[in-house]
Formats: structure tokens, C-alpha cells, sequence
């Protein structure tokens, strides 16, 4: 099932299509399995240099891994050259369902090299990418991902020189790329889902179930993407408040038989559990230092035992790397 073919047939069902946000670090392999148990229909990895990707093979290895299952999924990758975007769509292809521009990532060390959120000045740059890799790669899926500019003109321009060059949809972070945990600018983004005739695709400020519609009814986008808010609750898509201990049982399931660095296990449980462990438990937590250690303080406290398996019915969850 192609993207076109998911958003026509939720859009069709009167239903917003439910998206997981590119996350540096957390967008693996083993979190997107996660999510979309609980209702996310997309995914995205994290954001990746096109041309490191495009240029080596141990690259494409350390940064791309994937299962026959992990579908469907969109590659996002970060880029300046329309021959390094092009090249590695062309090269991810066969095992995706589109690739995604960054012109997103507010990040200090992305601003330095030029990517993400600062090629938003930049309409004409984006537009060059984006038809180049539409030329190399015509049946693949091409978006970007983008925050508002200074003002609501702007921002319109940007957009509509996006769609003008081919893009297949569009997700807007509501926020410019100096502000931080502020209520994002929703009148922004309705006025750019009002003027485009493509999917749009809100991003920003939702962390609660209950937030999910009120978002969507301030834009009138077609959808909802979310980071933090999955982070610390990979089953909001699912309705639940905060995360559900079965949902913690089946991330510990995945994540050892994925052979999770133990880092990022760690990390996406301290995100889960926040909610849920008093203070001094937190910080007995926060101590753990071995996959061991980890598992046993969860059975202790919760009675979570690792299975040894990975849940769910799908024939194919074999990890692969590279492409």
C-alpha cells in the first residue's frame, strides 16, 4: 500500500492519519514496531545525510535499518545538493514508501551545515531538491517537513513553492526556529492547508490524547504528527493518558530482541515510566546500568517479564541494515 493509497483511504474514512515524527536517535527500527501497535499509521526514521548515505556503504548500514513489516515508512533525510537527496532516494527506494526533505530541525550543529530548519529562507533551494528528485525517482513519494517563518506571507510562499515543485505532501511544525515549548501558531498552519491542494500535516504542542483533535480542528490539516508526545507515551495514538504497562512489556520485548543498544532502551523506559515511578524510584532507575538490571527492576516493581519473542502476527520482522 503506497502513502497516497493510506491517506486517501483514512481521508475517505473521515479519519486524520496518526504519523510518528523523525527523531534523532529515537526513530529506530524497534520504536516504530512499538507505535504502530497502538494506532500510528506512519513513520518516519530519523533524519539522515543524504550524502554520507549516498556515498558509502557503512553509512547506509549504521544509519538504515528496516523489516519486511516496517511499513509504511518514510525516509527522511537532510540535504543541500539535489544530487545527494536524489541519489539516496533512488537508493532507499526498494524498501520505503517515500523520502522526506528536513527543513525542520531547528538543532544549532544542523543550522552550522546549512540543513533543516535554515532552508526555510530559502523557498528556491527546496524547490531545486525536490524537483530533481521527483525527475530521478517519478514514482516515489517526495515530501518535506518544514517550520513557519517570520510571518504568515512568508510562510505561504514557502509552501506553495513546495507544492509547486512537485511535492506529494507537506507537514508543518507550528513554531519558527527560535521558539521552544510554546503554544504553536496554529493560525499559520490552517491558512497553509487552506491554500494548498496537497496533504498537510500538523506538527507541534500535542503530548495528550485529548489534544489530538482540537489540534486537527484548529488547522484543518489532514493529520497529526507527534514526537515528545509518543516519547513519553508510545500509545497516545491508541487513547491512552500515559503509557499502559503492557505497552512497557511489549517495548522491552522488541527493543531486547532487536538488540537495542542498551542506551536507548534505557532512555525511551525513562520517557515511558516518568509518569509512573515515584521520585526515589526514578532515581534508582536512572542508575541501572546493564540490560540485567533493567529487566529486574522491572519485574520487581511491575512484574514485567521479558517474553523472548517479539509480539505481534507479522511473518517478517527480521531486522535488516543498510540497502
Amino acid at each position: 500500500m503506497t502513502i497516497h493509497d493510506v491517506v486517501k483511504r483514512k481521508l475517505e474514512a473521515g479519519q486524520p492519519l496518526k504519523i510518528c515524527a523523525p527523531m534523532v536517535r529515537y526513530s529506530s527500527l524497534p520504536f516504530r514496531h512499538l507505535v504502530k501497535m497502538y494506532g500510528c499509521d506512519l513513520t518516519f526514521t530519523h533524519m539522515i545525510l543524504s550524502d554520507c548515505f549516498s556515498k558509502a556503504q557503512h553509512a547506509r548500514d549504521a544509519e538504515f535499518q528496516y523489516c519486511e513489516s516496517d511499513r509504511p515508512l518514510i525516509a527522511q533525510f537532510a540535504a543541500t545538493d539535489p544530487d545527494h537527496f536524489s541519489t539516496a532516494a533512488k537508493m532507499i527506494a526498494p524498501y520505503v514508501d517515500g523520502v522526506d526533505l528536513n527543513c525542520g530541525c531547528p538543532q544549532r550543529w544542523a543550522i552550522k551545515e546549512g540543513i533543516g530548519a535554515c532552508m526555510c529562507k530559502d523557498p528556491a533551494l527546496i524547490s531545486r531538491i525536490v524537483k530533481r528528485c521527483k525527475a530521478v525517482n517519478p514514482e516515489l513519494c517526495v515530501s518535506v517537513k518544514i517550520r513557519i517563518v517570520d510571518t504568515i506571507e512568508e510562510t505561504l510562499d514557502l509552501a506553495r513553492a513546495i507544492q509547486d515543485s512537485g511535492a506529494d505532501f507537506l507537514t508543518v511544525h507550528g513554531r519558527t526556529i527560535k521558539e521552544r515549548n510554546v503554544t504553536p501558531h496554529f493560525d499559520y498552519v490552517k491558512a497553509i492547508k487552506d491554500a494548498l491542494s496537497i496533504p498537510v500535516f500538523h506538527n507541534g504542542g500535542v503530548y495528550h490524547p485529548d489534544e489530538i483533535q482540537p489540534a486537527l480542528d484548529q488547522t484543518g490539516t489532514d493529520g497529526v504528527m507527534c514526537a515528545q508526545g509518543l516519547l513519553n507515551n508510545p500509545a497516545l495514538f491508541a487513547g491512552y493518558p500515559e503509557t499502559p504497562l503492557k505497552c512497557v512489556q511489549d517495548w522491552i520485548d522488541i527493543a531486547v530482541s532487536y538488540g537495542t543498544p542498551f542506551a536507548i532502551f534505557k532512555h525511551h523506559l525513562v520517557f515511558m515510566l516518568d509518569t509512573v515511578l515515584p521520585k526515589h524510584e526514578r532515581r534508582i532507575f536512572n542508575n541501572l546500568s546493564s540490560t540485567a538490571s533493567v529487566l529486574d527492576f522491572l519485574r520487581r516493581n511491575f512484574g514485567i517479564v521479558y517474553q523472548n519473542k517479539l509480539p505481534g502476527n507479522d511473518c517478517d520482522r527480521a531486522m535488516k541494515n543498510g540497502c
